[in-house]
């Protein structure tokens, strides 16, 4: 354990929750504030990354997992996991991962990435995890390869045209699928 940091410790999310972890996904994602960590998409994409309708529903979705990673009570980080059935078996699908930028570069996102990972086996015996990451985003895809994640070469359009999901700055962009066996 990490002497020098208070304790972390981790909790599905509940309603109470909502509005704090968009501010959390927000501020790790988009506008000035995203810039102080190294996962901003502040360059590719403006608008919002999240909102409270959508936390809501991941909060609410019994297929899924919202998890929250808390130092003294407060979150620091949280991501998204989504039970998905494939001919081989159960596969988690993971998403919607922020880290607060303050405190990014710390092995923080590691632990997470480490805890949704044995979550999505414990819970509903996944064998793999499966990401979908924008394929500009290099720096963070080499940081989930170093992880064990492959990259498929799998693209899927970015869905251009709906704001949920922000306002493009570039025409090129587009996801690619990562995955993980488990286990």
């Amino acid at each position: 354990m990490d002497t020098a940091q208070p304790a972390l410790t981790f909790r599905t999310a509940t309603e109470s929750d909502v509005e704090p972890l968009v501010a959390l996904v927000e501020s790790a994602y988009r506008g000035e504030s995203s810039r102080a960590g190294w996962t901003t998409e502040a360059d590719l994409l403006d608008g919002r990354r999240t909102d409270p309708e959508g936390v809501r529903e991941l909060v609410a979705d019994r297929s899924s997992r919202l998890l929250v990673a808390e130092r003294e009570g407060l979150p620091v980080a949280c991501c998204h996991l989504e039970r998905r059935e494939r001919p081989e078996g159960a596969v988690a699908y993971f998403g919607m991962f922020a880290v607060r930028p303050g405190l990014q570069g710390a092995g923080l996102g590691r632990r997470v990435l480490a805890e949704a990972e044995r979550t999505a086996a414990a819970l509903w015996g996944a064998r793999m995890m499966e990401m979908t990451v924008i394929t500009q985003r290099e720096d963070l895809i080499a940081w989930y390869v170093r992880r064990g994640y492959a990259r498929t070469g799998r693209t899927s359009p970015f869905p251009y045209g709906d704001e949920r999901f922000g306002i493009p700055r570039r025409p090129d962009l587009c996801f690619e699928l990562l995955v993980k066996p488990l286990g």
